[in-house]
């Protein structure tokens, strides 16, 4: 076959495999590139796809498996030591308070200064307050920033209005000070603190905590979920969605909130070390979970005054809360990145 004067060599394969019956191969496909892997795929799916990509991310994720496995099986590896948190040995510390024995094969961790308890005992469980706090919290204020920020974005007028004072004046409040207040508040509503069980001003303390967290962080949530839908519902699906007649409960969970999957991972991811760290330095200032409940933000705050003599005691619950805290912060930031079209990991 002979090409023409004006004829392509694309254009004499396209004419030959036409002739042939054979699909048309050759210099187009191969101009075309490779396929693009994420097409047919939902965010999600690429979403996670880049994440497993991301060996930080991995790592992070493996060092935050690890702490949920401890705070889990914290009776096992306790009752594998031998010990429980609460058994004191005053036989094991000097008339000073200062322990006698170091890390041992009965003591992993070694014993606490003033009445002995174990160590490693108190620090696996302790693990446990600090990320049901965090992750109860987490998810409650999600949830309610979530709802209140569709709410006031989708429908506007008098609703957005209530809803966005609602944002400000809860911003507006020192967290601190009202965290050290609701404390002493919610622990008289059960009567005298000085004939309540410490079991019963644990668990009110508890509680306090959970409620202080997720009352002041649900609002910064719900300011960016407005600003998302308010765009998003003049966007065609929404009108479309709309104009068809269908109720808005559909149109808000059915329509947009796969759309605002995002921001929800990122809130979650980003929310819990902060919850954590939040949760321990109440604890050290004292208005946080008091024994019987053991908890790293009372280990650190009992270990300052024997760091010296007992340097183990503190590095504990430190190193344990460092760790944490910045395998999940950097975790965050991966999900933030993988979730975000604009970033390439």
């Amino acid at each position: 076959m002979s090409l023409g004067p004006m004829q392509s060599a694309d254009e004499a394969i396209v004419e030959s495999s036409a002739s042939s019956g054979a699909p048309a191969t050759g210099t187009r496909r191969g101009r075309r590139g490779k396929k693009d892997n994420t097409s047919g795929k939902s965010p999600t799916q690429i979403a996670w796809a880049r994440l497993k990509k991301d060996r930080v991310a991995m790592v992070c994720a493996v060092i935050v498996v690890f702490f949920v496995l401890m705070a889990l099986l914290a009776p096992v590896l306790a009752g594998i030591e031998g010990q429980d948190p609460s058994t004191q040995h005053s036989n094991l510390v000097d008339t000073d308070g200062f322990p006698t024995i170091g890390p041992n094969s009965e003591h992993w961790l070694g014993v606490t200064p003033r009445i002995g308890r174990d160590v490693f005992a108190r620090f696996v469980y302790g693990a446990r307050p600090s990320l049901a706090i965090a992750t109860l919290a987490s998810v409650i204020s999600t949830a309610i920033g979530l709802v209140m920020g569709m709410l006031a974005g989708f429908f506007g007028g008098w609703v957005d209005r209530v809803i966005s004072w609602l944002i400000d004046f809860v911003l507006s409040l020192p967290f601190l000070l009202f965290a050290i207040a609701i404390v002493p508040i919610a622990q008289s509503w059960f009567g005298n603190p000085f004939t309540i069980s410490q079991s019963t001003i644990s668990t009110v303390r508890f509680f306090s905590l959970l409620f202080v967290l997720f009352f002041f962080f649900w609002a910064g949530l719900a300011r960016l979920v407005r600003g998302e839908v308010l765009a998003m519902r003049e966007r065609e699906f929404v009108q479309a969605a709309r104009a068809l007649g269908v109720p808005t409960r559909r149109v808000l969970f059915k329509e947009m909130l796969p759309n605002l999957i995002g921001i929800i991972m990122v809130s979650l991811t980003t929310a819990i070390p902060g919850f954590i760290a939040a949760e321990a330095g109440l604890s050290y200032l004292g208005v946080g979970l008091v024994d019987p409940t053991p908890s790293w933000g009372g280990m650190v705050a009992d270990a300052q005054n024997y760091f010296q003599a007992d340097p183990l005691y503190l590095w504990v619950p430190v190193g344990a809360l460092a760790t944490l805290v910045l395998a999940l912060s950097l975790l965050g930031d991966a999900v933030n990145d993988a979730f975000n079209p604009n970033t390439r990991r």
